[in-house]
């Protein structure tokens, strides 16, 4: 517990360390160049956004990250968010899922529609998508190791809905990189990963060009410790690893990054999130003009979906987490989002109720449509304080990425565990100063009102919902055309042991009812498992 006198104080440093001055002025920015470093809303360095109007033409797309339990209950919880005004779905995959596991397989029981909802097999996805009309409507499916197959699938329902697949919109994060950095849900070796995520660049180019075949995502380099400007830094990365891939594979530069998109957590020190976000493009901008010769303006604006901060969340005072989510949600406005998901104030505890979900959404709504944040675009420009920590944080950004080139890339400093050892000393850094009281977390080492609290109940999870979907998998496999699913298997196998793009391969699978356990085990037959 901190003492009274500590608890007066505000913190002087921002979390990247930053040191904050007790007021700014002109002097803060000599040699600032409005011109250079801010530009018009729109256009280059896109510091202040990639429409020149702002939220004024649309507003960002409100997104409730949700699965659980099964696909028909996933499905009523979209329904529920889409009749309250959510604008876009967000699917949250179960750890078997992610992992490349069918339901039924003796690996994962007891995890089974635990931290999302299971997708075993074309029918689950049919199931988990019934009356969502998937021509209007866009899909963020949180999925990396098997992002390829679940896209497969998402378009063989779209195409049994009668949805011409060029109309569909959404995004798939399948962001391996951060998952040997932060995360761990890998599933190959990264050379064989890599080619996964460049073979889905080439496959949308021609067959879903509305889609975002990646999500480049900080979030979870964030949510493991990262301060804001190595969660910037190493996203950057990642991209040019991703796009160094591509240019290998033979893509143009101009034909992929448009569809590139990103993602970053938004946490609690308010300016310096939102001076991250408007350092994000400007640093991306740079990247694409500078190393990447890029002609198209779109290949230079970055645009990223914002999560509020989980690892902000408190179990103490669950109620206290709607005011975090609120100040979190408005820095990405602030700064710029193109769409944003705010967390339930019961997700410390465990999957978010109907009722907290929708307050979430409100949460969004009231800033949309109440405070007045989104009449203009980028609304601080020229703060003496925010323009400040936004060149600060660029220099720190620039730094890392120098750092990494000298380590010879993403993947050699990744090998070398350099972005993983960076982050374990900044949360290591950041939990020391919590239990020290140098940095004050309300209702944890400070205000606990004496342990006095009432918890909500969480979203329970029906027990025999795994005894369900194994049974409903097996009967997929029980009533499907044997022969076609083994030839297609077949064909996937030897795409991936030669030089074929696999994408239409898995397509062929998951059309024939292979299921997505099966494509995952063709393809660590081909490629091998990644062992740390």
């Amino acid at each position: 517990m901190t003492d009274p006198e500590g608890i007066t104080r505000p913190p002087r440093r921002s979390t990247s360390g930053i040191e904050i001055k007790a007021a700014y002025g002109p002097h803060d920015l000599v040699g600032f160049d409005p011109a250079e470093q801010l530009g018009e809303p729109g256009a280059f360095p896109f510091t202040r956004g990639v429409r020149p109007d702002g939220y004024r033409g649309r507003l960002w797309t409100m997104r409730q990250y949700a699965g659980f339990g099964s696909a028909e209950e996933t499905n009523r919880r979209f329904r529920y968010l889409l009749e309250r005004g959510q604008t876009g779905l967000s699917v949250a995959f179960d750890l078997p899922t992610q992992m490349g596991y069918d339901s039924d397989a003796p690996e994962v029981v007891g995890e089974v529609g635990r931290v999302g909802v299971p997708i075993d097999s074309i029918e689950d996805m049919a199931v988990l998508l019934e009356g969502i009309d998937l021509a209007r409507v866009s899909t963020s499916m949180t999925i990396n190791a098997t992002a390829a197959i679940l896209l497969a699938l998402y378009e063989a329902v779209a195409r049994r809905q009668g949805v011409d697949p060029h109309r569909l919109r959404g995004t798939i994060q399948n962001d391996i990189l951060k998952e040997y950095i932060a995360r761990g849900t890998y599933i190959y070796p990264p050379e064989p990963s890599m080619r996964l995520v460049t073979d889905t660049f080439a496959y949308c180019r021609t067959e879903l060009p509305a889609w975002n075949t990646i999500s480049i995502s900080g979030y979870h380099m964030r949510e493991a410790g990262a301060t804001a400007a190595q969660e910037v830094a190493f996203t950057v990365a990642n991209a040019m690893a991703y796009a160094d891939a591509a240019l290998a594979a033979g893509l143009a530069f101009d034909e992929f990054a448009p569809r590139l998109s990103f993602f970053f957590a938004a946490h609690n020190d308010l300016l310096e999130e939102v001076a991250k976000f408007r350092v994000a493009r400007r640093v991306w901008a740079r990247v694409a003009r500078d190393r990447y010769a890029a002609g198209d303006p779109r290949s230079m604006a970055m645009r990223f979906h914002v999560q509020t901060g989980g690892s902000t969340l408190t179990a103490q005072q669950p109620e206290t987490n709607v005011v975090r989510t609120t100040v979190q949600a408005l820095a990405a406005v602030l700064g710029g989002a193109q769409s944003l998901h705010a967390n339930a104030l019961d997700e410390a505890l465990g999957l978010p109720t109907p009722a907290s979900a929708r307050l979430a959404l409100r949460t969004q709504q009231v800033l949309a449509f109440e405070s007045g944040v989104a009449a203009s675009a980028d609304p601080l420009a020229g703060s003496y304080a925010l323009e400040s920590l936004t060149s600060a944080l660029e220099e720190r950004i620039w730094a890392e990425l120098e750092e990494i080139d000298r380590r010879g890339g993403t993947l050699a400093a990744l090998a070398d565990g350099y972005q993983q050892g960076e982050i374990g000393d900044a949360a290591y850094d950041f939990q020391r100063q919590v239990e020290a009281g140098e940095r004050i977390v309300v209702g944890l080492n400070a205000f606990d009102d004496g342990g006095e609290e009432q918890r909500p109940e969480p979203q329970a999870i029906d027990p025999e919902t795994e005894r369900r979907q194994a049974a409903r998998t097996q009967r997929v496999r029980e009533s499907r055309d044997a022969a076609a699913a083994a030839t297609a298997l077949d064909g996937l196998e030897s795409a991936a042991r030669g030089t074929d793009n696999v994408l239409p391969r898995i397509r062929a699978c998951v059309e024939a009812s292979v299921t997505l356990g099966e494509i995952s085990d063709a393809l660590r037959r081909a490629w091998g498992e990644h062992r740390p």
